[in-house]
C-alpha cells in the first residue's frame, strides 16, 4: 500500500500474550513481532527460548519503552527493537511472526507474508484473524483469541483456490 494504514496502539493483555506464546511453544528460529508496541510479546518470546527475537515498531515512544523494558529484564543487547516500516522489512528468514494489527492491514500483509516467509513459518495473529486464511489452530475466547497459521498450509489453500477459480 502506498500509505500504510495507521494502527492504533493497544497493549496486549497477559492472556493474549500467554495464548500467543502457547501457539509458538516448541518452535525455534527467528521470531518477529510486526508492530511490537511496548515489546511485551518479544520479551516473552525470548524468555521462552525463541531467538533471535525482535520487534519492528515505528512509534519512537513505544520503542523507548520497549528498550527500557528489555534493559530492566536484563535482556539489553539480546533483544532488538528496530524502527523500521514493516512493509520494507524482508521477512524471508523469519520462522515465527506475531501480528497484532488492525483488520485493514491484514489483506496487504497476507500477500507480503505469503511472498516472503519460508514454508515452515508460523504466523500468530491476535485480536483479528486473517480473513482469507484458515487457521491451523486457535486459542482463547473473545478479545483474548489468537490464531496460528502454518504458511505451508496457507500456500496450499491459496493455490487450491486459485486453481478452482480458473476452472
Amino acid at each position: 500500500p502506498a500509505v500504510p494504514p495507521q494502527v492504533p496502539y493497544q497493549p496486549s493483555s497477559p492472556r493474549q500474550v500467554a495464548n500467543t506464546l502457547a501457539l509458538l511453544r516448541g518452535r525455534a528460529g527467528k521470531t518477529v513481532d510486526l508492530g511490537s508496541g511496548d515489546g511485551r510479546l518479544v520479551l516473552e518470546a525470548y524468555k521462552q527460548g525463541l531467538r533471535p527475537a525482535l520487534g519492528y515498531e515505528l512509534n519512537p515512544w513505544l520503542l523507548c519503552l520497549a528498550n527500557y523494558r528489555a534493559w530492566r529484564a536484563g535482556y539489553h543487547g539480546k533483544i532488538s527493537f528496530l524502527k523500521k516500516d514493516l512493509w520494507k522489512v524482508n521477512l524471508s528468514d523469519c520462522h515465527n511472526v506475531i501480528v497484532f494489527l488492525a483488520p485493514s492491514v491484514k489483506p496487504p500483509l497476507a500477500s507480503k507474508l505469503l511472498a516472503e516467509l519460508p514454508d515452515d513459518a508460523r504466523v500468530v495473529a491476535g485480536r483479528y484473524p486473517f480473513p482469507s486464511w484458515s487457521p491451523s489452530s486457535t486459542l482463547g475466547q473473545g478479545l483474548d483469541q489468537v490464531w496460528a497459521y502454518d504458511i505451508k498450509e496457507v500456500r496450499r489453500e491459496v493455490q487450491g483456490r486459485a486453481q478452482q477459480s480458473q476452472v
